[in-house]
């Protein structure tokens, strides 16, 4: 993509926000770095998703003397997936950056995605060579998931990333097409297509704060993403089924075998029990899959909104509004 001059891109970072504030002012110090360090209208997007701490108010005291700062609120905790969702719907810059407020999604990265942008690519994403401050095990359950994922969903999906990447305009609109009640977005992005390319990066740690996505958040989100876009656990949970049904037959007419054409006793009926508790773990185990599948449908009929707006309030201006909404009317443009 190219621009003269004086018609420099409009690029958006999106920033989804929970009890944040200890992270917050060496977040402004990197961001503020970073626009004047750029020729392009770099606009800043805050997603409060329902934070109990200062993050809001925080957010407005340091951005009061800033331009092109938006922060959003809901009115409760829709979750890091809704709060990127809601970013990419009330962006209409020419680009969007969704990326952490940890600081573990460097600004410098950032940058690099907007130059490859501009050479023609509608979606940049950041490429982990290498993680700080986390344990080989989570490197190694990251690294099986998404190569997983990859190959059980048939989704083209870039592995070793996250959500932080940069998408165009046209990516954009195309998001917003899509109206899952659970989306998951870096699973959505790559099934749209789009041509896509990589920014190689060393994730740091966090700088300050404790993460907000725990062993058990980021489980859920997995097991999300596998349903979202794959019903092999539904086909994979019939094929067993039916294999163990046949295997059942089998085993029928091998006992009544024994006993009427052998006229041997059958030892070891305790085994039996264990066997019976292994099956019946199974059988719960895939009526908790279908289950999953089920309340998935379920949420997606209710037609509920996926997120409501508490407050919306500019640094332009020092505008402010208040009032609930599920709209995109307060968006930056």
């Amino acid at each position: 993509m190219s621009s003269t001059p004086s018609e420099q891109p409009h690029v958006c970072l999106i920033i989804p926000v929970f009890n944040e504030e200890e992270v917050l002012p060496l977040l402004f110090e990197e961001l503020s770095a970073f626009r004047s360090s750029r020729d392009e209208r770099i606009s800043i997007l805050f997603v409060d998703d329902g934070s109990r701490d200062a993050t809001a108010t925080l957010i407005r005291e340091l951005a009061l003397t800033w331009h092109d700062v938006q922060l959003v609120s809901f009115s409760r905790n829709f979750g890091h997936q809704i709060a990127v969702t809601a970013g990419l719907n009330l962006c209409h810059a020419d680009a969007a950056i969704v990326m952490d407020a940890d600081l573990q999604d460097p600004p410098e990265v950032a940058g690099r995605m907007i130059d490859v942008w501009r050479e023609g690519n509608d979606v940049v994403y950041g490429h982990r060579l290498g993680r700080e401050q986390v344990g080989w095990f989570e490197r190694f359950t990251a690294g099986v998931y998404y190569r997983f994922f990859r190959s059980f969903t048939g989704v083209d999906a870039p592995v070793d990333t996250g959500d932080f990447r940069l998408v165009s305009r046209p990516v954009i609109e195309a998001f917003r097409s899509l109206n899952e009640q659970q989306p998951y977005v870096r699973g959505l992005i790559s099934w749209l297509g789009f041509k896509q390319s990589a920014v190689d990066y060393v994730r740091p740690g966090r700088v300050a704060g404790t993460t907000k996505y725990p062993w058990r958040r980021r489980f859920d989100l997995a097991l999300d993403g596998l349903a979202s876009f794959s019903g092999k656990p539904l086909r994979f949970a019939m094929r067993l089924g039916l294999l163990i049904a046949a295997g059942s037959m089998l085993g029928l007419v091998w006992v009544l075998f024994i006993k009427y054409v052998m006229e041997t006793a059958i030892t070891g009926w305790a085994s039996l029990i264990f066997a019976a508790f292994f099956f019946g773990g199974l059988q719960l185990f895939f009526l908790g899959v279908m289950g999953s599948y089920l309340a998935r449908v379920y949420d997606e009929v209710k037609g509920r909104p996926r997120y409501v707006v508490s407050d919306s309030w500019r640094s332009e201006g020092n505008v402010s509004s208040s009032g609930p909404s599920t709209g995109i009317e307060s968006s930056i443009s």
